[in-house]
């Protein structure tokens, strides 16, 4: 296995590199298995999806730190790649908290990790620039000589505030309290991306399939967008396939969902560190 420097070093690489890369959001160890064996270069937690897989609903209050910090070194247990987290607002108001959090979450095996400026209260769902700058200059110092890239996020579109100039003035000042990468989630358009990558000076984060319009890798990278992120759309994804399987029971009693389901034998081997013997012709992966 790699150490944490290792994978710290790695991760950080692939900021610096040509073109935009990819960085899919597993909810557990299961799925981050699934998707380290399929090539990506890097993996990063989503707190929407771990909160659905909990039946709770994505919010501020719907997992604890320690939940989420818990599910995280699953994550980074469950493959060599590295491994950033979802930090929501860093679990507190503080600087200090923020600063414990980025802590914490290197304690746990994280060579990244996020922290917004949404404060989770309804009548004032972002926090003053001022007070957003000072929780990310602490993250950052606590950061610093720890092999931890920080991710600095702006929150005005998921609010209800699409003030764009706004964005990149919080983009930028985060950038300068010591950030290394810069997001602002739910941007608009490609144009709007295309701004914000010309006016910071650090690499840029970028979601897709949370909602319309969707671009495609080699679009975001012409922009300038140096990673992207998928949050908890393939957990919506895979709740959806669950819908749709449970459906056809209900309305036609009828399985041929089944002919699209992974393989049990496969899961098997995916989740085992060794190849298991085959026995009969149903697995009992398959069979159960």
């Amino acid at each position: 296995m790699k150490d944490q420097r290792a994978k710290y070093e790695e991760f950080l690489s692939l900021h610096q590199r040509e073109g935009a890369f990819v960085m899919p959001n597993p909810w557990d160890a299961g799925t981050a298995r699934l998707l380290a064996s399929m090539g990506f270069a890097a993996l990063a937690s989503t707190s929407a999806g771990y909160a659905f897989a909990r039946g709770r609903r994505d919010s501020a209050e719907a997992v604890s730190r320690d939940a989420l910090l818990g599910n995280a070194a699953e994550i980074v247990a469950a493959t060599d790649l590295p491994v950033s987290a979802d930090l929501e607002d860093g679990f507190g108001a503080g600087p200090e908290i923020c600063a414990e959090t980025i802590v914490m979450a290197r304690e746990v095996g994280l060579v990244g990790g996020s922290i917004e400026d949404a404060s989770g209260q309804a009548a004032t769902p972002i926090y003053e620039i001022e007070a957003a700058v000072d929780r990310v200059r602490a993250a950052a110092e606590a950061a610093r000589g720890r092999d931890f890239v920080l991710t600095a996020r702006a929150e005005n579109y998921l609010w209800g505030r699409p003030d764009l100039k706004d964005t990149i003035a919080r983009l930028q000042a985060f950038g300068e309290a010591g950030a290394d990468v810069l997001y602002a989630p739910a941007l608009p358009d490609i144009e709007a991306i295309a701004t914000v990558c010309r006016e910071v000076d650090k690499p840029v984060n970028v979601v897709m399939g949370l909602r319309a319009p969707f671009y495609s890798v080699a679009e975001l990278s012409e922009a300038g967008v140096k990673r992207i992120s998928v949050g908890g759309s393939l957990a919506r994804a895979a709740f959806g396939a669950v819908q749709r399987a449970a459906q056809e029971i209900l309305s036609t009693g009828s399985f041929s969902y089944a002919d699209e389901a992974m393989a049990g034998a496969d899961l098997a081997r995916l989740m085992s560190k060794t190849a298991l013997p085959s026995r009969v012709s149903v697995s009992r992966d398959e069979a159960v």
